[in-house]
């Protein structure tokens, strides 16, 4: 019988072939050894049954169907949600993907998003009940729910909450959640001093807008300034803020030798914006929880904010530049910062002015999005010294152009209302002081 003999050469071009198969097959990405360890590090925090995102990550069974979708929004930036274009390193929250992990990501979707050996499996990351910072040493509650309507617009609704704090409290960490995240567009938590005099005076004085011009309180709407009643003082002035939830933001969570105070006999005030849904009614009773430091701060962490309420936005305008300013009256530190717009912002830079006349941008977002209210943490504090000017510019798209317009033949001002538009900066900052020794009073009881 005839045989054909291979050639030397084609002998090594068919064993070149077998060992780039078999290279191939041990580079290709499997679930079990390299995308569940990922998902489990930078997913699964929001993708778990519970959270914010659609869908859960932590198996393969979950994950898989959604695997082309995965890729899309991995490869063009989209997840994880993150909007600042600042260099990695800058924020301790940075959620992006570094391209190594995209790559890995876009391959093992282009591969059919094998499973691999299940014996390659990490643990699934385990997570307290209902809470990213763990179990807190507190939880306060709304006393009992609200219903939303199905239709219609609601009114800023604010709640009141004993702490039942015997003592002061330093706070290490602090997360506010909806109880119905489906109504719920955002929720502040303020702290109100038994012993309350007037709102604290915070280390830096407002330089834009001139606050001597104002013709309404912040936030107010539209109409004239008036005096206010006792129930109205009340809900604009509820005392120091200490906690926030929107779309997208994370729990606050301080360094080791910093945390922010709520004094003993403290209420507590839920404000929350509800947004209805169009089909029925939903009921929400939101919470707040708390871990108290184990130790008493170096350094007490100030959550506040400041904002441009005299903003006005010409209808049909594709982009209006609303500025906002202050100056730091202090020498201090700020450590994370929260931009806010509501469907019209599309851009926002932050920049720092120094005494010497130096300027730095410190946070550059070129494309906002509503869907997601980041809290910018600083990996490393910036330290501000007395007289520095911190400014901060948000441009405004009220065109046709802009899909998310609920309204662009509308001149816009500030408001509540989603339909409304803010230029607002929640601001955690730290003092160059420690606290004075009458409040390193850190521990114990209190709560429910």
């Amino acid at each position: 019988m005839y045989k054909h003999k291979l050639s030397p050469a084609a002998i090594l071009f068919a064993a070149g072939l077998a060992l780039s198969a078999s290279a191939a097959a041990q580079t290709t990405p499997t679930f079990s050894k390299d995308i569940a360890p990922l998902f489990n590090k930078d997913c699964a925090s929001c993708h778990r049954s519970g959270e914010i995102a659609p869908m859960s990550l932590l198996t393969y069974e979950q994950a898989r169907p959604w695997a082309k979708s995965i890729k899309a929004r991995v490869a063009s930036g989209q997840m994880p949600p993150w909007q600042s274009d600042d260099p990695h390193g800058t924020f301790l929250n940075d959620r992006r993907l570094s391209d190594a992990e995209k790559s890995l990501i876009v391959r093992w979707v282009d591969a059919g998003a094998p499973k691999g050996n299940p014996k390659d499996l990490p643990p699934v990351p385990k997570f307290p009940e209902g809470w990213q910072i763990g179990k807190p040493d507190a939880v306060f509650s709304m006393d009992k729910p609200y219903e939303v309507p199905a239709t219609g617009v609601v009114e800023y609704q604010y709640f009141t909450v004993p702490s039942n704090f015997t003592e002061d409290k330093w706070i290490q960490a602090i997360e506010v959640r909806a109880g119905a995240r489906s109504v719920v567009h955002h929720i502040l938590v303020y702290a109100k001093d038994p012993a309350y005099k007037g709102p604290r005076r915070d280390s830096f004085t407002v330089a834009v807008p001139d606050m001597s011009k104002m013709q309404r309180p912040a936030g107010a709407g539209r109409g004239p300034q008036r005096p206010l009643t006792p129930e109205e003082q009340i809900k604009r002035d509820p005392g120091i803020l200490v906690g926030m939830m929107a779309p997208g933001t994370n729990p606050m969570v301080f360094k080791s030798g910093t945390a922010m105070k709520i004094p003993a006999g403290s209420l507590l005030t839920f404000q929350i914006h509800y947004t209805v849904n169009g089909k029925t009614p939903v009921t929400d009773q939101s919470s707040v929880g708390m871990i108290f430091a184990k130790t008493p701060p170096v350094q007490e962490v100030r959550d506040t904010y400041f904002a441009n309420p005299t903003l006005v936005l010409p209808a049909g305008a594709p982009d209006t530049a609303i500025p906002s300013a202050i100056v730091f009256t202090e020498d201090s530190h700020i450590t994370g910062m929260v931009p806010h717009t509501h469907l019209r912002g599309r851009t926002w830079e932050d920049r720092l002015v120094y005494p010497d006349g130096r300027t730095q941008v410190i946070l550059s977002v070129p494309t906002y999005d509503f869907n997601w209210q980041t809290l910018y943490e600083f990996a490393t504090p910036l330290a501000v010294p007395k007289g520095t000017r911190l400014e901060t510019v948000a441009h405004y798209d009220n065109s046709p152009n802009n899909k998310s317009n609920p309204d662009a033949t509308k001149e816009v001002h500030w408001g509540d209302q989603t339909f409304e538009e803010m230029q607002f900066t929640a601001l955690l900052y730290t003092v160059d002081k420690a606290p004075s020794p009458a409040a390193q009073n850190a521990s114990g009881g209190g709560g429910q």
